[in-house]
Order: C-alpha cells, then sequence, then structure tokens
C-alpha cells in the first residue's frame, strides 16, 4: 500500500475503472448535453444528462425494455435494432425536452465500428438530435433493422420506429 506525505488517494470512481475523469472533463467544456449510452447484458439504457455543479440531471431517458412495455416489441432488448429503437425513443423524448444537439458519451466502452453503442446514436441521430460522429462508426441500415437476425424483424422495427416518430418513419 502506498503512504506517505505526499501520497494523494485517487477518487473511489478512477480507483474502480467506472469513470475517466479526463475525457468527461473534455465532454463536460463543449457545454451540450451529453447522450449516455450504457448496455448491460438484458438493456440498453440512452440518457440526455445536462450538467449542473449541484450534480447531472437527466433530461429524458429510454430504456430498451420500454420497447416491450409500451411499444409491443416481443424480441430481445438487447439487440442492434433494439439499440436503435431505444435511441430514437430517447431522441424523440429530448426533442420534446427543447434538446436540438448533444455529444455522444459512451463511457470506459470500446468504440467498436457498426456496434449497438453507435446504432443507438444513429437512432438519436434519425430523431433530430444533432451530434458530432463519424459516419463510418454507424452501422448499416440492414443491421439496424435486424436483416442479420431474421427476415420478419424488419416488419417489426418499422412499424415501432411509425409509432415512435408519430407515423412518419419509412
Amino acid at each position: 500500500m502506498n503512504q506517505g506525505p505526499r501520497y494523494q488517494l485517487k477518487p473511489r470512481r478512477r480507483r474502480e475503472g467506472k469513470t475517466d475523469y479526463r475525457h468527461r472533463l473534455a465532454l463536460l467544456k463543449s457545454g451540450e448535453p451529453r447522450i449516455v449510452v450504457r448496455r448491460s447484458l438484458k438493456n440498453i439504457r440512452v440518457q440526455f444528462i445536462e450538467y449542473s455543479e449541484g450534480g447531472d440531471r437527466v433530461v429524458s431517458s429510454a430504456l430498451g425494455s420500454d420497447l416491450s412495455k409500451h411499444y409491443q416489441w416481443k424480441h430481445s432488448t438487447s439487440s442492434i435494432p433494439a439499440a436503435y429503437l431505444t435511441g430514437m425513443l430517447a431522441g424523440m423524448r429530448a426533442k420534446k425536452g427543447g434538446i436540438s444537439s448533444a455529444v455522444l458519451d459512451i463511457g470506459r466502452q470500446l468504440p467498436v465500428k457498426g456496434s449497438k453503442v453507435f446504432a443507438a446514436l444513429q437512432g438519436v441521430i434519425d430523431a433530430g438530435i444533432t451530434c458530432p460522429h463519424g459516419e463510418e462508426m454507424l452501422p448499416e441500415e440492414d443491421r439496424l433493422f435486424g436483416k442479420h437476425i431474421d427476415e420478419k424483424l424488419q416488419e417489426d422495427v418499422t412499424s415501432i420506429k411509425k409509432k415512435i416518430t408519430g407515423g412518419d418513419g419509412e
């Protein structure tokens, strides 16, 4: 164990490997709300968070299980199509909350091309929120609509997309 008068203990969340404070500071300096995307084994969570000195404030949020509760989604809530629809749902809720642009915060997840995190970002962008991103990182449309899982899944994704956007989806 390190000791001594000059030794300074690192913050708890850094010691646990949960927060990269340099990356967080860079995101906060932008002055934009953050699109926080977190994934678990069963769900995707997309939140729009604004910084305040008293603590971050969640403006809007969507969880993958919201699709099965409110939109009759009968498939996995942790797939790429579910991440896309969850991002779209969160984006539509954020638009109602007055947000028009934000920056993506993926935390300590690795930025893998075409991953669920970027599928959620594509959903947010399709909902009308502007966010700086690289086009090469976004998944292909076939994967967003679930053709790699099942041909019938595309119909379900399209119908739920129309419900979320109010009928003006593809």
